[in-house]
């Protein structure tokens, strides 16, 4: 699914991420780890197109991100906070987020919604969410049109007890289904119950 070579980082001559050399598995959930600063979430944009590296090259599903197209296709994400219009209730955020691939439809967007214990019918606009609300709609979202690539960055930082359950007990589920998982977490226990493999990022390098 992710094929990264000799991937370099340097902002503001600073080295983010140095020589980076990895293979990611289809139809696993694959661990990144790593101190604050270790270079995991730029890593992560790199792979998402978000960030162009300064040299090196990433493949996802064979075609070169930022040569072959910007962005990979089939992908959810989230990467730090999760962004939408406050003034719109969580329901309204993902039905215009939905529309513009036109690939899934209202009853897909409530599916999902309950599936993360979240009321399709509530107006309640996302500026008055909870962190915990809206980590799980940002969840919500990265997985509703059901991607072949999913890259979450701490995806479970703000969740209660129960919610940690449920988004490990949704990725097990997204695993079984095919879909390939990219998933940074400080919380070992996440990385141990989820992962296939992990890989440790040191000061921009993988260790070893």
């Amino acid at each position: 699914m992710i094929q990264i070579e000799d991937l370099y980082l340097t902002i503001r001559k600073t080295e983010i991420l140095k020589g980076i050399r990895l293979e990611l598995e289809d139809g696993k959930i694959h661990g990144l780890i790593g101190r604050n600063g270790s270079g995991k979430t730029m890593l992560m944009k790199c792979i998402c197109g978000f960030v162009r590296p300064t040299s090196g090259t990433i493949k996802v599903k064979g075609k070169y991100v930022g040569k072959d197209l910007d962005f990979p296709q089939d992908l959810g994400v989230i990467i730090e906070k999760p962004a939408f219009l406050p003034h719109l209730s969580g329901s309204a955020n993902l039905r215009l987020l939905a529309k513009a691939r036109k690939r899934i439809g209202d009853a897909e967007i409530d599916q999902v919604m309950e599936r993360l214990s979240l009321d399709p019918g509530n107006r309640l606009p996302v500026r008055k969410y909870s962190l915990g609300m809206k980590q799980r709609l940002g969840i919500a979202q990265a997985i509703m049109e059901m991607p072949c690539l999913l890259v979450l960055d701490e995806p479970m930082g703000a969740l209660d007890e129960e919610g940690v359950r449920d988004v490990r007990r949704i990725l097990m589920e997204l695993k079984q289904q095919g879909t390939t998982i990219l998933l940074s977490s400080h919380n070992a226990e996440d990385i141990r119950m989820l992962c296939d493999t992990s890989h440790r990022l040191q000061k921009g390098k993988l260790a070893v």
